[in-house]
């Protein structure tokens, strides 16, 4: 059984990234932990983190978003009974919403986002920083999830021949191996001379003996510019990607298919980076 995490902030109630956590129980029972965050109001929700010394005040809005935060709660242990899903329920009370989710993270195997409803009533800044910065912090591969969407059925793994590319496909296959029975590409979209995928032979060997029904793909096109475009004509993916590491996840979001596959809000996308 997995430990899975679902993340939900204030007011908010992602009806997406619980629904996809209620298929993973059917397909094997896992233990849902509903984390509920305070929410902040104010722009930087890292920057008391980083301080070494002294106490740092963080302003928290209350009254009428704590009955909703208690309202989300139940709603929450409404839907895990309902649904015949074991859970637990962990309220963070300090105000310190994302150093609480980070240690959360360390002791989950799956942190699920719902990509349009984390932190989208924050009273400062773009809510989609703070979805970026709980994925570069999270020490357990992440699932973004957007609110209408198809439970996956084909999975595309973003493959450029690096070791985080790789990790994330091991993650995956480790974490869902009832998913990796489904169709599986893995895309390599970079355009140049050699028309192998790096280390072809290598990475066939590994990904055949998790994904039966395999498919190595090089695609002709510009990864940033054209990838989600490509993506948009698959049917019911999840497209599978990973990070060189925490100073290098922020150049992967700066602009780039991934960025683009999450601001379209059609396909789970599952990130793992170590």
């Amino acid at each position: 059984m997995k430990k899975v995490l679902i993340a939900f902030d204030g007011t908010q109630f992602s009806s997406g990234a619980f629904q996809f956590a209620k298929q993973l129980n059917a397909l094997q029972p896992i233990l849902l932990t509903g984390v509920f965050l305070s929410q902040l109001s104010y722009s930087n929700l890292w920057s008391y983190a980083n301080a070494m010394t002294g106490q740092v005040y963080v302003p928290v809005l209350e009254d009428e978003d704590d009955d909703a935060l208690e309202e989300n709660i139940e709603v929450f242990r409404s839907l895990c009974i309902r649904n015949d899903i074991s859970f637990r329920v962990h309220k963070d009370s300090n105000g310190f919403a994302m150093p609480e989710l980070k240690k959360e993270t360390r002791f989950a195997d799956l942190l699920i986002v719902g990509s349009e409803k984390f932190f989208e009533d924050i009273v400062t800044g773009d809510p989609t920083e703070y979805m970026k910065d709980a994925i570069r912090e999270a020490e357990c591969p992440v699932v973004v999830v957007p609110e209408e969407f198809n439970f996956p059925n084909r999975n595309i793994i973003a493959y450029d021949g690096s070791a985080s590319s790789v990790y994330a496909m091991k993650q995956f296959a480790y974490l869902f191996p009832e998913l990796s029975q489904n169709e599986t590409m893995v895309v390599f979209s970079k355009i140049e001379t050699d028309e192998r995928l790096p280390s072809q032979e290598h990475i066939e060997e590994l990904a055949t003996q998790h994904f039966k029904d395999l498919t190595l793909q090089k695609l002709e096109v510009n990864a940033r510019k054209y990838f989600s475009t490509w993506l948009n004509e698959e049917e019911n993916p999840i497209l599978v990607c990973g990070a060189l590491g925490r100073s290098a996840t922020s150049q992967m979001f700066r602009k780039s298919f991934v960025t683009d596959v999450i601001a379209d809000h059609r396909f789970p996308v599952f990130i793992a980076h170590n």
